[in-house]
């Protein structure tokens, strides 16, 4: 080489050679995984790729190329510490979908790093799987490289595998950097640990299915899954120490010292935070750049830590002010070739971070002041863990993540009580949850929205479309502000203009979806809000918003249809019900969906069925006109002349809109409805109740909701008729054919029941105890219920004459008390309530009564001998 390339070069370098060589060079996916749970954030090449290798998608070549963003935050601690670690880097990657297996992968391995970009052939070394003499011929024999420079290493270091799936052997290349890189050992070689040989690719061969228990099978296509660290390389190609001395991390390092006027290398405290702040906001910029946002879980969570941490080691390298701006602009001029989205997105990507730092350092100062303090009480107690209440404390007044306490902490030499923390976390969100209401689809208060600029409002233009384009004024999460929201977030959009209809009026929002430049996002409530607001309440589907981009809504249109017509028929029911019942009849409540109508009225009695077939019939009349629906917006004043009916005790502003269909219906209204009553096609009414002292409900259906009723209500006669084993017709005989036998057999199973009852006890009388003067008949019978039991008791009792009779029986597994006294035991003390309380538990369960009866239950049977003979010591106890 005659000049070492910089790391931009070798991204370009490395797609261009496999472009050659007939892969598709796909764009970076994001840093949000796309429909994969099991990953906060894409950390390898291969993770936005699962889909292709599972089979799950179809690839759009079977030979892909990519440079792909990628953050892995296992090893935060160490970031900083030394310069091996690191959070963001850029996974090389060329992938085969059943295409090419080894020997290309092979060949083209060695081929890009010796010809394109021309290192030492005597430099690198492969490394295989133990058992794979296949890629050992291809290395010796086809490549060339002598048997003992090709090191073959075990399952550990050169098998890829994740449980059951696809899986196979790997094979590695090192570069030797070196005896200034190395340990200096004896014997020190490709697999050492320190930095002399380090691996710059991996080839995956995916050519087996692990079945979860290490059971290997071919598969039937072999995939390719190859990746190289963009840093890595450049590491190699560059000759530095390490990927801070890269040229494109070198100069954010080097502007970092600047902003701090300290140098690099100096002091291994000074270096640590120097490191961490480089790695964190070439982290922070990428994460922002796809729209994560900072928050308090999640992902969002890993971000916020990331700047925190940064704007921390800021403040103790000795920067003034906010910085992580100004770092951020030269992260985006030095990557932008590579990614230019960070470009188009740096005046949000500084905005996001400037927020953040703000909010940080309004707590932070106050929270150090405090954690010092709970430092030095520490110390004067001897105690070297701090309790977790105190570290919720500057969590949730403070503002400081714990993960950031316990480094602070760490430093000095404190750990923290981490058990306790999660503890006083769970406390408080289960208070959170006590304490709030259920208002809509987010399932809490929508206290956020109180944070939104006052002067910001919305005009719904959905009376006349169902699409419209606007432009985003406002996002939120379910807990903040926010200037983006990304793929799979829940949250809130506000746009200038929407065609969406929010709930009000008694009928349900629209959903729908709202299309961006560069994400989908399913809308599943709309909400109307002070000063004119409408939210767009879901979820990001794919992609990301941005405060400012101009969208797509769109509304469902079938689901409005539905909606508008029963929010017609709605009209024509009041108007019915006022024929039918009279003018005392007035709203009190309604309800419109795409599946019902729901309206509630004054009125003192329930209908008749006669009344409900004529208020039926005259909405369907009036439906079958097809009379046109008219809506006009004129003064309250002006509306009143014309006889429009209002809702009683509703506020409404100077201008109303009233909707007429035809003179049979006037009413102010300012939901949405069909354009004629024929399209409302068919109107049944379903239930009529009463929901509060003089007030009805009734349930209605419309359209195809009539339809798809009638449907199922025939699919239920037909299946009731196949039950009954008759024709439909003939199925109202039958079932009456059936009460009169179920009534006979009832009769018979209450007299078999009762023999067997007695056969079961046979003859006790020969077990009547004296105590202390009274008869006392314990028996213990099976498979006999307690009303069984009491029947038993009637007839023991008519024999016994006069005393105290205890019965008990198990049946299934579960025991029955029974214990009945005659009035000449009551009145020498015996007690049935009293009797039965003191036994019970010695059958496992509890019961009571009166003085006369008793009965109690229980779930161990085992015992009832135990509390019959128990029951003689509590009824001698008792008698006086």
């Amino acid at each position: 080489m005659e000049r070492p390339y910089s790391l931009n070069e070798l991204r370009k370098m490395f797609l261009e050679f496999f472009e050659s060589k007939g892969h598709l060079a796909m764009k970076s996916f994001s840093l949000i995984p796309h429909n994969d749970n099991s990953l906060l954030l894409i950390n390898s090449g291969m993770a936005p790729l699962k889909p292709y290798f599972t089979g799950a998608e179809i690839p759009p070549r079977r030979r892909v190329t990519t440079c792909q963003k990628c953050i892995r935050t296992g090893d935060l601690e160490n970031v900083g510490k030394t310069a091996r670690h690191g959070t963001f880097f850029e996974m090389l990657g060329n992938f085969s979908f059943g295409d090419y297996f080894k020997h290309e992968a092979i060949a083209w391995s060695w081929e890009f790093l010796t010809q394109v970009v021309g290192l030492d052939q005597d430099r690198l070394y492969p490394s295989i799987y133990q058992d794979d003499d296949e890629a050992f011929d291809i290395w010796n024999k086809e490549i060339g490289i002598a048997p003992e420079r090709i090191f073959r290493f075990g399952k550990e270091d050169n098998f890829w595998e994740h449980g059951a799936g696809p899986c196979g052997p790997c094979s590695e290349i090192y570069y030797d950097r070196g005896e200034k890189y190395g340990c200096g050992k004896p014997g020190c070689t490709v697999g050492c640990d320190c930095d002399r040989y380090m691996e710059v690719w991996n080839n995956v061969f995916s050519q087996f299915n692990n079945d979860g228990h290490n059971h290997y099978t071919d598969l039937i296509q072999k995939n390719i899954d190859t990746g190289m660290g963009l840093e890595r390389l450049a590491v190699v190609v560059q000759d530095v120490d390490s990927i801070f001395d890269v040229d494109t991390i070198q100069a954010l390092r080097n502007k970092v010292c600047d902003l701090a006027g300290v140098k690099y290398l100096e002091k291994h405290e000074t270096d640590v935070s120097i490191r961490i702040i480089t790695d964190h906001i070439r982290s922070a910029t990428f994460m922002i750049s796809d729209g994560i946002m900072p928050s308090n879980e999640g992902r969002g969570y890993v971000l916020r830590r990331l700047i925190r941490r940064a704007a921390r080691h800021g403040r103790l390298l000795g920067i003034e002010g906010k910085f992580l701006a100004k770092l951020s602009a030269t992260v985006i001029e030095t990557s932008k070739d590579g990614y230019p989205e960070l470009e188009e997105k740096k005046e949000f990507i500084f905005n996001v971070l400037t927020q953040e730092e703000d909010k940080f350092n309004k707590t932070i100062d106050q929270g150090l002041s405090i954690l010092n303090e709970m430092e030095e009480k520490l110390s004067a107690e001897g105690k070297k863990v701090l309790d977790g209440a105190d570290a919720f404390k500057l969590y949730d007044t403070y503002g400081f993540p714990m993960d950031l306490t316990k480094e602070i902490l760490e430093e000095k030499g404190y750990d923290i009580d981490e058990e306790g923390f999660a503890a006083c976390m769970q406390e408080q969100r289960q208070k959170a949850r006590d304490a709030r209401k259920v208002s809509n689809y987010m399932g809490k208060d929508a206290t956020v929205y109180d944070e939104i600029d006052p002067a910001v409002t919305s005009v719904f233009v959905g009376y006349d479309k169902t699409e419209c384009e606007s432009t985003i004024t406002v996002l939120t999460t379910e807990t903040e502000l926010t200037d983006a929201l990304t793929d799979g977030q829940t949250g809130t959009i506000f746009t200038e203009e929407t065609p969406f209809y929010a709930t009000s009026g008694g009928q349900m929002a629209d959903t729908g979806v709202i299309t961006g430049p560069e994400g989908t996002f399913e809308v599943k409530d709309v909400v109307k809000l002070l000063g004119g607001k409408i939210g767009h309440i879901g979820v990001v589907t794919s992609g990301m918003f941005k405060k400012g981009d101009v969208v797509k809504l769109a509304v469902n249109k079938e689901q409005r249809s539905d909606t508008a017509k029963n929010h017609s028929a709605t009209h024509l029911l009041q108007k019915a019900l006022r024929i039918v019942l009279g003018s005392h009849v007035e709203q009190a409540g309604s309800f419109n969906n795409q599946d019902k109508l729901r309206f509630d009225f004054t009125h003192f009695s329930a209908l008749t069925q006669e009344e409900l077939d004529k208020v039926e019939a005259i909405v369907n009349e009036e439906i079958s006109k097809g009379i046109p629906v008219l809506t006009k917006v004129m003064s309250i004043e002006d509306a009143k002349k014309t006889g429009a009916m209002a809702l009683f005790g509703e506020k409404y502003g100077d201008n109303v809109r009233v909707v007429s269909m035809g003179d049979f219906s006037k009413e102010l209204c300012g939901g949405t409805h069909t354009d004629n009553t024929a399209s409302i096609a068919a109107f049944k009414i379903i239930s009529e109740t009463g929901v509060a002292a003089g007030v009805r409900r009734i349930e209605a259906l419309t359209g195809n909701g009539v339809f798809k009723y009638y449907k199922e209500v025939e699919k239920e006669l037909h299946e009731a008729a196949k039950a009954a084993k008759c024709d439909p017709a003939q199925l109202v005989k039958r079932i009456e054919g059936l009460h009169e036998e179920i009534k006979t057999l009832t009769a018979e199973n209450n007299q078999l029941k009762n023999k067997m009852a007695k056969d079961a006890m046979g003859d006790v009388m020969n077990q009547v105890k004296d105590v202390k003067g009274v008869s006392f008949l314990p028996v213990h019978v099976k498979d006999i219920d307690m009303q069984e039991l009491m029947n038993l008791g009637d007839q023991l009792k008519a024999k016994l004459g006069d005393g105290v009779i205890l019965l008990a029986s198990e049946n299934g597994g579960k025991v029955s008390l029974l214990a009945m006294a005659t009035d000449g035991a009551m009145k020498k003390g015996a007690h049935a309530g009293n009797l039965i309380k003191a036994v019970a538990k010695l059958v496992g369960g509890g019961g009571g009564g009166r003085p006369n009866m008793a009965q109690a239950g229980g779930k161990n049977p085992a015992g009832i001998d135990q509390a019959l003979e128990a029951g003689a010591e509590e009824l001698e106890k008792q008698l006086h």
